[in-house]
């Protein structure tokens, strides 16, 4: 699929339906080492996002600054402008061709982003989790093109969010609770594998 306003607009309808077919896991989730809203949030921003349609976008980079603007004025909590932050920087560098090596720089805009606004790294039990080894796993199979880079990309997210059961969260409202962190699943790297996951859907 090219690269174009059509396809950002997927993704992000593919991530809303993901998201509402997995609020009350990311709810109950975040209910054991957060304040138990990341579902509820993340459900009504990514539905104001696929509620943008592609009319009025002159290419997909405006589509996605936009995308990211909506889910900073509609999600709650830290994941509203981590979330927000990661679609603006991705969509600041999106490729206007169809690119494995662009779409990568574009991923990883948008991973410096979040790190800049949250100051995790790998180990913190965050997004960060899952999103590291992701485009870790795409850069070295974007060789073989965008589908096969995606799907790499998406099976190591799983993996990163797995691992995060085991971590002590340091980041964030789950840092609180210390190492009754340990053994359960980070919400924001389980909603980042959606993202990422949906990607591998809709931009292959």
């Amino acid at each position: 699929m090219a690269l174009n306003t059509a396809a950002a607009a997927a993704w992000m309808a593919d991530f809303a339906a993901q998201v509402y077919h997995n609020v009350d896991l990311l709810t109950d989730l975040d209910r054991q080492i957060g304040d138990a809203d990341h579902g509820c949030n993340l459900k009504r921003g990514t539905a104001a996002v696929a509620a943008l349609g592609t009319e009025g976008f002159a290419d997909a980079r405006s589509y996605l600054r936009k995308a990211g603007m909506t889910l900073v004025s509609t999600v709650g909590g830290a994941s509203g402008p981590l979330y927000g932050t990661f679609l603006m920087r991705v969509g600041g560098a999106w490729p206007k061709e169809e690119s494995a090596a662009g779409l990568g720089a574009a991923l990883r805009a948008g991973l410096e982003g979040i790190i800049q606004r949250g100051k995790a790294k790998v180990g913190d039990k965050t997004m960060v989790d899952a999103l590291v080894p992701a485009l870790r796993a795409y850069d070295a199979a974007a060789g073989d093109g965008i589908a096969a880079a995606l799907m790499a990309a998406a099976k190591a997210s799983a993996a990163g969010r797995d691992s995060t059961t085991a971590l002590i969260a340091r980041k964030g409202r789950a840092s609180y609770l210390g190492e009754r962190s340990a053994g359960v699943q980070d919400p924001g790297a389980t909603s980042m594998t959606l993202l990422i996951e949906a990607a591998a859907r809709t931009l292959a």
